[in-house]
């Protein structure tokens, strides 16, 4: 039973610390893809970003395209690869190797990037009006690209009457490149470059503060106006701040930690009833069940163990039915041989005839203890593993001690048995059990006692201890753990100078289990023997479960 006792608390231990373990690494690994999803994100974003500034330019690329006739198209993109420094070029999309995914962004009119080996890019598109796809490879973009872009914009928007052009630049929007059309002078720009744009160039004006640049160039209106283009500012692409990713991390640790403590929680205090249940059951509360909730691996340790606590209530019960049934069948035996033992005894007068008999008899009354006290031990067990509720009272714990001292002095008046004076402690327990639990540890101390025997009463806030002391050999620590268990003695004899039936201790262990407390042994400090201690908890009298 000891060792079954302390295995709730190394499961317990043992199973949180996987539990810890398992946390920490889920900690670590949600730190891990909480950086990988961000990196993620930020790739995404990014990508996002290079397809919208490609739109743009891959849009007016097309159009331009289109508008051409067939046997032209191959020249002009000759023309423009060798101005631009960049290398246009179409292909038949059923030749061109694309994943499925790819394909239907060309056919949805989107514009498909990618970068190449060299970090370079390539921008492809499918034209309108055939399923062919237009390829743009640009190693970098410069300055250069840029102004011969602007100046391929101003070319298509010339094409078309004024009132046209604003509906052909809302063809080119898209989130990252804005495009406006205006007839008055752009603000900010001094005199030298407002004349640069009246002399048909593109000018470039950087915006540092914003990390971004805008390109202006003019187109001449038919009646004698002039119209004024703007393309930016082009913003350049801005990853995620690290303060943001710190905060993003930390938000994401502190959701997942309440997330993880909500749920070790929860297991903890499943683990703690579990913990607790089979606290009570190893202490002999076999009447103890688990509330099994779910079908989880903790309602089938919960499952486990009201099983095994069923099964075995079974086996005890068992035993407990056979153990009174066995004493209650001696009674009988044993009455009939009294009675044949007194007739014997009124028959004859012989005094070695009687003197047998008298020693008969004296055996016949031992039988008749043994038997009382198996009865009571079978009951005790019986009504400690069933639960059954104990009826209370408060108990005065100094009479009571007067009256053990009153009923066993005569049996060892040899022997100084003494209460050592103080208060009067009160105790809620049942009088009858508790009365027999003392009695047995006075007489096991008067039993193995020189000289005397001290008995003493402490009244402390939670609890009653009372102190069985003797000036006799004392228990051996080895000894200590095993004296409690049925019929077990310190020596192995039987006769009737040292008494006992190895019963005695074992009663007291169930009566003192039952109220909720205990019995311990350890040496004397003032006598130099044995110290038996009950330690009984303060109850309010009553019905205590």
């Amino acid at each position: 039973m000891a060792s079954f006792r302390l295995l709730p608390r190394a499961l317990s231990d043992s199973t949180f610390l996987r539990v810890y373990v398992l946390l920490a690494l889920a900690l670590v690994m949600s730190f891990a893809l909480a950086l990988l999803a961000i990196t993620v994100v930020d790739k995404v974003r990014r990508q996002h970003y290079q397809e919208q500034l490609a739109e743009a330019p891959m849009t007016l690329f097309s159009a331009r395209l289109e508008a051409l006739p067939a046997e032209r198209r191959d020249a002009w993109l000759r023309e423009q690869s060798a101005r631009l420094g960049i290398r246009l070029s179409l292909h038949e999309m059923t030749d061109y190797p694309l994943g499925y995914f790819e394909r239907a962004r060309l056919e949805g009119g989107q514009t498909l990037v990618r970068q190449t080996e060299t970090m370079g890019w390539l921008l492809h598109r499918r034209l309108d009006d055939e399923p062919r796809l237009l390829r743009l490879e640009l190693a970098s973009l410069g300055e250069h690209q840029l102004v011969g872009l602007a100046r391929q914009l101003g070319q298509w928007l010339v094409e078309v009457p004024p009132e046209r052009r604003a509906a052909r630049l809302d063809r080119l929007r898209s989130g990252v490149i804005q495009l406006s059309l205006t007839d008055t002078p752009p603000e900010g720009l001094d005199p030298t470059r407002l004349a640069s744009l009246s002399d048909a160039e593109v000018v470039v004006r950087l915006l540092p503060q914003r990390w971004a640049m805008s390109l202006y160039l003019q187109l001449p209106v038919a009646s004698g106006g002039t119209q004024w283009v703007e393309v930016g500012p082009l913003n350049a692409f801005e990853p995620l701040p690290a303060s943001l990713l710190l905060l993003l991390l930390l938000m994401l640790l502190g959701m997942l930690a309440v997330i993880i403590y909500l749920i070790v929680r929860g297991v903890e205090a499943r683990m703690a009833r579990l913990e607790l249940a089979a606290t009570r059951i190893a202490a002999g509360r076999l009447d103890t069940r688990v509330k099994v909730e779910g079908n989880d691996f903790l309602s089938r340790l919960g499952m486990a163990l009201n099983g095994m606590a069923t099964q075995v209530q079974s086996l005890l019960r068992g035993q407990q039915d056979m153990i009174r049934a066995v004493s209650h069948e001696l009674r009988t035996p044993v009455a009939r041989i009294r009675f044949a033992v007194q007739m014997v005894e009124d028959m004859t007068d012989e005094p070695g005839v009687r003197r047998h008999l008298q020693g008969i008899d004296a055996d016949i009354t031992e039988l008749d203890d043994l038997v009382d006290e198996i009865l009571t031990y079978a009951r005790l067990g019986s009504e400690t593993a069933n639960g059954v509720p104990m009826e209370t009272s408060l108990v005065e714990c100094r009479a009571m001690a007067e009256r053990v001292i009153e009923a066993l002095h005569p049996l060892h008046a040899q022997l100084s048995l003494n209460l050592v004076p103080g208060e009067e402690v009160e105790a809620a327990a049942e009088s009858r059990y508790l009365q027999r639990a003392l009695q047995n540890l006075v007489a096991n101390a008067c039993r193995h006692a020189r000289a005397r025997v001290l008995i003493r009463i402490h009244g402390e806030p939670r609890l009653v201890r009372i102190d069985i002391e003797d000036d006799g050999p004392g228990v051996p620590v080895a000894k200590r753990s095993e004296i409690f268990k049925p019929f077990a003695r310190l020596d192995d004899s039987r006769a009737r100078n040292s008494g006992g039936y190895g019963l005695g201790l074992s009663i007291v262990q169930k009566v003192m289990a039952w109220h909720g407390g205990s019995v311990m042994v350890d040496a004397s400090p003032s006598l130099g023997g044995a110290r038996f201690t009950l330690l009984l908890p303060q109850r309010a009298a009553g019905h205590d479960a």
